[in-house]
């Protein structure tokens, strides 16, 4: 019952910006960290950048300064604003939530990052 829609994924150019978010809903209990993992074709998923609900970040070192995380913890909604895109950032991004009843994803949505 679980469902997470993720919105905001397209295409833009290197140097530009985009912005994604997820919105969580169902038999959702307390949600303990929600975050965003990406996933190219032919690597693994990695994590991009997790917010716990008290604020605490974590971003991969790829996407330092250059990505920021945040959320709304009463909307159940996650954002991640992505800014100076690089064609290495292309990848299908899967928004992720952690509660105490289980871990849930949501279906991914693609950004490509091409001139």
């Amino acid at each position: 019952q679980v469902q997470l829609v993720e919105s905001g994924g397209g295409l833009v150019q290197p140097g530009g910006s985009l912005g994604l978010s997820c919105a969580a809903s169902g038999r959702l209990f307390s949600i303990n960290v929600m975050g965003w993992y990406r996933q190219a074709p032919g690597k693994q998923r990695e994590l991009v950048a997790a917010i716990t609900s008290r604020g605490v970040t974590n971003y991969a070192d790829s996407v330092k300064g250059r990505f920021t995380i945040s959320r709304d913890n009463a909307k159940n909604t996650v954002y991640l604003q992505m800014n100076s895109l690089k064609p290495e950032d292309t990848a299908v991004y899967y928004c992720n939530v952690g509660t105490p009843r289980g871990v849930y994803w949501g279906q991914g949505t693609q950004v490509t990052v091409s001139s």
